[in-house]
């Protein structure tokens, strides 16, 4: 797993002016190399067709894709990866089903949840959310910065040395007080999707990331 492409993940989102497929080639022009394709309640079909648009774009920059939830569809489409959430597959069973080749990230709240999926041999952690977003149904307690710093410092003490992407409602502003409590990077889809151009904004998002400033 290339470390350096998932300091920035874009989880794919559609608003009133951008589809999914449009979302994340602007994301990818900006310089972000993780794309997430997250399609809440669509069917196998309209996934398949976003992924083969978007994996090629992908391939071309060097990008991570990921799809969400869909370990079948991960291993048909050859994805690099899938992410689970809190009632999707356990880990253990995908990675059985994908194998060790295969990136599998995990959605956690808790302490318990981050130790859970490291059990099950999850890749990275996906811990939020950091506050309250519309993009994300049935939506965790969320966490704050304290509760980043605490699920942090328990890893440590455990000695899980697992990538930590920090996500939900997160801005641009947010992000030197985010990575100041340690996490590896930040997931964001509505502060990219939703700005007025946003190729330019993944591109500030990058150069905060980069430099830990605004």
């Amino acid at each position: 797993m290339k470390t350096e492409n998932y300091k920035l993940q874009f989880i794919t989102h559609r608003n009133d002016r951008y589809g999914y497929v449009a979302g994340a080639r602007m994301a990818l022009e900006g310089g972000c190399r993780w794309i997430q394709l997250r399609m809440k309640d669509a069917d196998d079909d309209d996934i398949c067709a976003a992924a083969e648009a978007i994996m090629p774009l992908c391939r071309s920059c060097g990008a991570t894709f990921i799809i969400d939830d869909h370990v079948a569809l991960a291993l048909r489409l050859k994805a690099d990866g899938v992410h689970l959430g809190k009632n999707d597959m356990p880990v253990g069973d995908a990675r059985a089903v994908l194998g060790k080749d295969f990136i599998i990230g995990g959605t956690a709240n808790t302490l318990d949840d981050v130790c859970r999926l490291h059990a099950g041999g999850a890749d990275y952690i996906g811990l939020g959310p950091f506050r309250f977003t519309t993009t994300k149904h049935r939506l965790s307690p969320t966490l704050g910065l304290e509760g980043y710093r605490s699920v942090i410092e328990g890893m440590s003490k455990r000695g899980i040395t697992l990538p930590v992407v920090a996500i939900g409602g997160i801005t641009l502003g947010d992000i030197p007080a985010i990575l100041a409590t340690g996490v590896s990077g930040i997931a964001v889809s509505g502060a990219i999707l939703g700005a007025r151009n946003p190729t330019d904004e993944t591109k500030l998002f990058m150069r905060c990331l980069c430099s830990g400033s605004l």
